[in-house]
């Protein structure tokens, strides 16, 4: 604490304390602002509040900076590994050779799942979209898993953290499988966590499935960009459901829920859609001036974020896999001409500068996505999986954190004041 805050309310003044984090903003501390004045604050979508300590994932938007433990994202994608980041985002520290060996070993073991889980797939109707399928497997697995679901062992803790971590991957290409009809695919023990997951999506028993290394590295750095982002619409929906004591499973499949919906998860698909209804780089403009019309409901997807007012870190890193993905698949796709061509003119386009529409991850995520063969009802189904990680660094956090309660906002009433019941005869 560096000074204090004063808070005038009426004839009532009020002392708050104010922190400093290691970066960032002050934090003025409104904990003892009801109980000293009798009012709340006004916050909607928490904006301005902060709503737990975190040392995990620091984001100035402004400037256009994303840390995971003090490690700039795009650092991490270009020399780190998805299981390294996994590491450093659970335990703090970005791993030894023999700690980073022995924790891909163990994640690589939990791959599986129980053998009954394939019972439980085929309830679903063939048409179910992948996160359905994805919130009720693993909100299911405390019923598969129960020595660890003691939230107040630490082992249990960690059990069902690597379990968490482990299996998303093999929920996420069942639920794949289970969609077009195909056989489901068991892990390989032999395979990266990343190429596991892509064979287990694109095997078939007719034929062997060689995965290709610029694509599994392209992944991975999917992986990577989507595995934490401080307290999001989705994290911070985890960190509640476990502020009740829920169980970790329980906790992620909120977080599925949470991520579901398109204004958070669904970004990428929408990206896609927009530049595959422009269609043609020669149709750009008359898009951009229905993207400045006020009286026009048509909005450019990809463009913004809620915290970046800058370029988003985690684009220009996806940027550049783009590139090479469609590079080595022989992509020649007009979707990614109309996507260099529309990030050209917003990038230098007054309009585009003043509002600070830059493109975001979800531009030309979507693009890889469909090149490598994922349908775009599996985009949100592997950004769950690849977030799977942070929300489980969170809980995780959020469980050993001494000053954490369970979640409670409060609301600014504007209802009926009290008023006596009317029988109904008399109404």
């Amino acid at each position: 604490m560096s000074e204090l805050a004063k808070l005038t309310l009426g004839t009532k003044a009020l002392d708050l304390p104010v922190h400093d984090g290691s970066i960032g903003p002050q934090v003025i501390d409104i904990r003892k602002l009801y109980s000293q004045t009798g009012a709340f604050t006004f916050d909607p979508g928490f904006t301005s509040t902060a709503s737990c300590e975190s040392a995990i994932t620091y984001i100035d938007g402004d400037a256009g900076v994303l840390l995971h433990r003090g490690y700039p994202i795009d650092q991490l994608a270009d020399h780190s590994s998805f299981m390294e980041v996994a590491y450093l985002l659970t335990e703090g520290e970005l791993p030894t050779k023999e700690e980073l060996d022995r924790f891909t070993y163990t994640i690589t073991r939990h791959t599986m799942v129980h053998e009954q889980l394939m019972q439980f797939f085929r309830g679903f109707r063939r048409d179910a979209h992948p996160m359905s399928i994805m919130c009720g497997v693993v909100g299911a697995l405390s019923a598969f898993y129960h020595d660890s679901t003691d939230i107040d062992d630490p082992k249990q803790r960690m059990i069902a953290s690597h379990r968490l971590i482990a299996k998303m991957p093999t929920i996420a290409a069942m639920a794949y499988k289970y969609s077009i009809g195909q056989p489901f695919i068991y892990p390989d023990n032999a395979l990266s966590y990343t190429g596991n997951f892509l064979n287990m999506t694109f095997a078939v028993p007719a034929e062997p499935y060689v995965v290709d290394p610029v694509i599994e590295r392209a992944m991975d750095k999917i992986f990577i960009l989507h595995a934490d982002h401080e307290q999001n619409a989705s994290t911070s929906t985890v960190r509640l459901a476990g502020s009740s004591g829920a169980n970790p499973f329980a906790c992620i499949a909120a977080g599925i829920a949470c991520l579901w919906g398109p204004a958070h998860g669904g970004a990428n698909e929408a990206a896609l859609n927009m530049l595959r209804e422009i269609g043609r780089p020669e149709r750009i403009p008359d898009y951009i001036a229905r993207a400045k019309d006020k009286d026009d409901p048509f909005r450019l997807m990809g463009f913004g974020h809620r915290v970046y007012k800058n370029y988003d870190p985690r684009a220009k890193v996806m940027q550049q896999t783009a590139n090479e993905v469609l590079a080595k698949l022989g992509v020649t796709d007009p979707i990614f001409d109309v996507a260099r061509e529309l990030e050209h003119i917003a990038l230098n386009d007054p309009y585009f500068i003043d509002k600070k529409l830059y493109p975001n991850v979800d531009f030309y995520s979507g693009i890889i996505l469909s090149a490598i063969g994922f349908p775009t009802s599996m985009f949100t189904a592997l950004f769950a999986l690849a977030r799977t990680v942070g929300w489980v660094a969170q809980w995780n956090e959020m469980i050993g954190d001494p000053e954490q309660k369970i979640g409670r906002p409060r609301q600014l009433y504007t209802g009926a004041a009290m008023r006596d019941y009317v029988p109904i005869a008399n109404r």
